[in-house]
């Protein structure tokens, strides 16, 4: 594995498994259900597992696939039932105003691979994607008011510094890409943010749920 492997292994389970679990769930719910509840304690246990065993697939089968841009693509089809592990329950209009947030900036990066190629197409997506990285740190700092005790807001703080880094990563990553060229880079960085988008969610849940 490179080095973008960690952020690849952490999204490999919610987006590309558990979509094709819920189509199987059609078919055979307790096949579905059984399988995904061991491949979910597989990955707790052995972090990286699932992405291990979808590697070893596309290796058997000789095929040639990004799975930076891939995952990144699939993103955008992936519904709330797959990734419930970053949805917040709580009813306050704060809480329910992160989970759009949040959904919306990571199904504006999804569109980075059908969209990077058209400069102009390209452009106006940035643009689309500042804006909501802006407006997710915004309904941040709105439920951080929610969450009780010093530590709980200081673990989301720390979590928000942390998506601010990647922020500027990204930024910088873009600004490489328009000199170099170099598509695959700008998948991997839109891959952190959407981590990070998901580290919060989690921190946020875990503090108030």
């Amino acid at each position: 594995m490179g080095d973008d492997a960690p952020v690849v292994t952490s999204l490999v389970l919610p987006i590309l498994i558990r979509p094709i679990l819920s189509q199987l769930e059609r078919r055979d719910v307790v096949a579905s259900q059984t399988l995904r509840a061991a491949l979910t304690k597989a990955e707790q246990s052995h972090p990286g597992l699932t992405y291990d065993l979808v590697m070893g697939i596309i290796k058997k089968g000789d095929i040639n696939v990004n799975m930076n841009e891939s995952i990144l693509r699939l993103q955008g089809a992936s519904t709330d039932t797959d990734l419930i592990e970053y949805r917040l329950n709580r009813t306050e209009d704060a809480f329910q105003e992160l989970n759009k947030k949040s959904a919306a900036l990571k199904r504006i990066l999804s569109r980075i691979p059908d969209e990077i190629a058209d400069r102009k197409t390209f452009l106006e997506t940035i643009k689309e994607i500042a804006s909501a990285i802006k407006k997710l740190l915004d309904a941040v700092n709105e439920v951080v008011g929610f969450i009780p005790g010093s530590s709980g807001k200081q673990a989301v703080e720390q979590r928000k510094k942390e998506f601010v880094k990647y922020s500027k990563k990204f930024s910088t990553t873009l600004k490489e890409y328009f000199k170099e060229g170099e598509a695959n880079a700008v998948f991997v960085s839109a891959l952190y943010l959407i981590h990070q988008t998901n580290q919060i969610m989690i921190t946020v849940k875990n503090k108030c749920e």
